[in-house]
């Protein structure tokens, strides 16, 4: 299994890297960046869309024509149109989230940020993603691009990954580590 998500990395690094070339070398790197993060916050929200993306049961055509008309309705073209449509027809589409992250890490560095994933139990409100940012930019000496996601099942607090690091301190694991400590003590 970690040979099948290694192999995934190394696809979405090389589509991303190849991307974001294209994107550096129009001078698009700002609005190739936006339509993605359009692309991935449409299959986070739809099971219909993550189902084509993950399974290999539809065929390249299929995918290729699919993926084609949701950018098309997304007002998604040129250059992440194209980019799309030739991930599908060349049955890669299984690798578009990671190619997704990849690209977003890499017009991060390009702008000397550091990107951070922020899970939440609930939404983040303006003031709270603007004191996260402040203190992570604080920790880190950099700017501080944060890609929230929500999840119900951390009950409350946060978990934020920077690069390799993570610092966890949701409801969740909180309750779970009470709960080895009685075991222990019992």
């Amino acid at each position: 299994m970690a040979d099948r998500s290694s192999s995934v990395s190394g696809v979405a690094e090389r589509y991303a890297s190849a991307l974001f070339d294209l994107a550096r070398d129009e001078s698009a790197l700002e609005r190739v960046e936006a339509e993605l993060q359009n692309i991935a916050d449409l299959i986070e929200g739809s099971e219909d869309l993550r189902r084509l993306v993950r399974s290999p049961v539809f065929s390249a055509e299929d995918q290729e024509r699919a993926i084609g008309a949701v950018a098309d309705r997304a007002g998604v073209g040129g250059l992440v149109g194209n980019f799309l449509r030739l991930v599908a027809r060349n049955r890669r589409l299984f690798a578009l989230p990671g190619m997704i992250i990849a690209f977003r890490e890499m017009a991060a560095r390009q702008r000397g940020e550091v990107t951070a994933e922020v899970t939440s139990a609930q939404p983040l409100g303006g003031e709270h993603v603007a004191a996260l940012k402040a203190a992570l930019k604080d920790k880190l000496g950099k700017d501080v691009t944060l890609v929230a996601r929500v999840n119900p099942a951390i009950l409350g607090g946060l978990v934020v990954k920077v690069g390799s690091r993570m610092i966890d301190t949701s409801l969740r694991t909180r309750l779970m580590n009470v709960k080895t400590q009685l075991k222990e003590v019992g």
